[in-house]
């Protein structure tokens, strides 16, 4: 068993717009399960901390219509009580955990890049050897985030986030601060994106990102195999 923190937005609205947002239900729920059915404790915080709000286009009204792994959370009390009282992430000793995981939803683009707090968990947890996995917009807490040495996490790396081909084709290019793809290769990341609205998932070691909602079954399996690359290294060692 490894000790995971997943860290979800705390921003509920898009913008200058009404329109409300918050983080993306599939997205979190999907790669959640794959590390729950594989043993893991998982913690849910989120950058200010109590309940978790989702973005109401995630949750399908009609339950048949949901994906799998979306009702079984919601029909699961233990996991819909984490969501209602999460520890903010300025609580947290990144040192407790093997893995940190980010899921999206368009909130994430205004408040995880200008979290201190997420920015040194993501980069404490990777320098310590541990596993780094975001999905969607959630690459949205990679862009601050520093290695030990001071470089971006994600330079020199492979990567992907929702594309913004993705984000002018949702007509959300003018209301976001900022378009992630762009800002990802701005910070030297080696940028693969898959097409529109397809899953497409990338392992680069223990950094594991996804493109869009449909990328997040594949970003729980590889992060369930990064775990295990992670924990058989370090019993060699």
């Amino acid at each position: 068993m490894q000790n995971i923190l997943i860290v979800l937005t705390s921003h509920t609205t898009m913008g200058d717009t009404n329109k409300p947002t918050g983080f993306y239900f599939e997205e979190m729920a999907a790669p959640y399960w794959a590390m729950v059915d594989a043993g893991h404790e998982v913690t849910i915080a989120s950058i200010k901390g109590g309940a978790a709000v989702h973005d109401p286009s995630s949750l399908d009204p009609d339950p048949t219509k949901r994906p799998a792994p979306v009702e079984r959370f919601i029909e699961d009390a233990t996991a819909m009580a984490r969501l209602a009282d999460t520890p903010a992430i300025t609580d947290i000793d990144p040192m407790d955990y093997d893995a940190i995981f980010l899921p999206g939803g368009h909130g994430t683009v205004w408040d995880l890049p200008d979290s201190a707090a997420l920015a040194g968990a993501v980069g404490r947890i990777y320098d310590a050897g541990g596993v780094v996995a975001a999905v969607c917009h959630g690459p949205a807490g990679l862009v601050n985030a520093r290695r030990a040495d001071g470089r971006p996490l994600v330079e020199g790396r492979r990567v992907n986030s929702f594309t913004d081909s993705e984000e002018e084709a949702v007509g959300l290019t003018d209301v976001v601060p900022f378009l992630l793809e762009t800002r990802l290769r701005e910070l030297g990341a080696i940028f693969e994106a898959g097409e529109n609205f397809t899953p497409h998932a990338v392992r680069d070691g223990r950094l594991i990102t996804g493109q869009n909602p449909q990328s997040s079954d594949a970003v729980g399996a590889h992060l369930i195999e990064a775990l295990a690359d992670a924990n058989a290294k370090a019993r060699a060692s």
